[in-house]
């Protein structure tokens, strides 16, 4: 299910990302020899209708199509399939950000089997960084994701920008299974197709490429970096309706511009929804898995409200997002180590 090569397929960089599937049969790791070494990796497109990933990369090695790279690059294209859609995944296949780690209970699927061979592939090569880049549904800022607080990752994820979040779960994504063997990152680079999103990637790449060592970075670089944690990740229950319309058979109805809230830290007692039946709730796991949604939400006057201080991030109006993925994350803001 991977296909690996050491050059760009003639007429890739041509396509748009609905069409990699003419010439990409499968998922597609692509190495390509630069000044430098170890490669720096990049994976695009885990997610189908995140397209700024493959735009950004695409200005990147046609600028490079007739000089050699600063730097190896080893460029990973994920769901091809479903970015002919733009979808995020499709409804047969599992999602592409959460298939980097086998689980010990059931047989691994043929994605997680794709997985492991990359994270073999690179670990045994060698790998400089990892930058794995996403798109939001919802407004966000652009910030960066960071598994581990090491230098090295903070100087990492300060050199994309200042905001940068956090994360110990889940553990199925791509940049916590490169995290254990190098620095890595994933970059929020707003929403899909905008130029700013593009430049910013494409600019933020060659800078990593160009780089000799995350050692010569000063400690004053990362000084003023605004530092969040991730603490709960909420979905709204199968079982409840929800719309951000009000809809007659809603259990939650959410503000139609709930995504205005993102990177803005709440305060306790901030409306989050109407509760429009008894059943209604909201379920908050924390990054080690325990239900927690009473510990940050209680349903007051038909209104759900915060029980506790948190900023909101990749709060989205799209409900297939909320739906496959979750309504949003809560953070809390943490002292930036010495």
């Amino acid at each position: 299910m991977l296909d690996i090569f050491d050059r760009i397929p003639d007429g890739l960089l041509d396509l748009e990302s609905t069409q990699l599937w003419q010439l990409l049969k499968h998922p597609t790791l692509i190495h390509l020899e630069g000044d430098r070494q170890p490669a720096l990796f990049v994976s695009i497109l885990l997610h189908g209708n995140e397209t700024t990933s493959w735009l950004a990369m695409r200005e990147l090695l046609r600028k490079y199509q007739n000089k050699k790279l600063p730097r190896s690059l080893s460029l990973f294209i994920g769901n091809i399939e479903g970015a002919k859609y733009r979808q995020r995944h499709l409804a047969h296949q599992p999602d592409y950000n959460r298939i980097w780690q086998v689980g010990d209970s059931s047989e691994p699927l043929p994605e997680q089997i794709m997985a492991q061979k990359v994270i073999t592939e690179m670990r045994s090569r060698g790998t400089f960084a990892s930058i794995d880049i996403h798109n939001n549904t919802g407004k966000n800022p652009h910030y960066g994701c960071i598994t581990h607080l090491d230098k090295h990752s903070r100087h990492l994820a300060r050199l994309f920008e200042k905001t940068v979040v956090y994360y110990t779960s889940p553990k199925t994504v791509q940049s916590y299974a490169f995290g254990k063997f190098c620095p890595a990152i994933v970059l929020e680079c707003g929403q899909p197709d905008k130029p700013d999103g593009t430049a910013h990637a494409l600019e933020y790449v060659e800078t990593c490429l160009n780089l000799d060592s995350f050692d010569d970075l000063p400690d004053s670089a990362i000084a003023d970096i605004n530092l969040f944690h991730t603490v709960a990740i909420v979905k709204v229950p199968e079982e409840i309706n929800f719309s951000f319309t009000g809809e007659s058979n809603d259990d939650i109805t959410f503000p139609s511009e709930m995504d205005c809230l993102n990177f803005c830290e709440l305060p306790i007692g901030a409306n989050f929804g109407a509760a429009k039946t008894e059943r209604a709730y909201l379920s908050a796991l924390s990054e080690e898995g325990e239900e927690q949604g009473d510990r940050y939400f209680q349903i007051q006057n038909g209104k759900i409200i915060l029980k506790a201080p948190v900023m909101p991030s990749m709060l989205s109006f799209n409900t297939d997002i909320v739906r496959q993925d979750c309504l949003c994350y809560l953070m809390e803001r943490l002292p930036n180590p010495e």
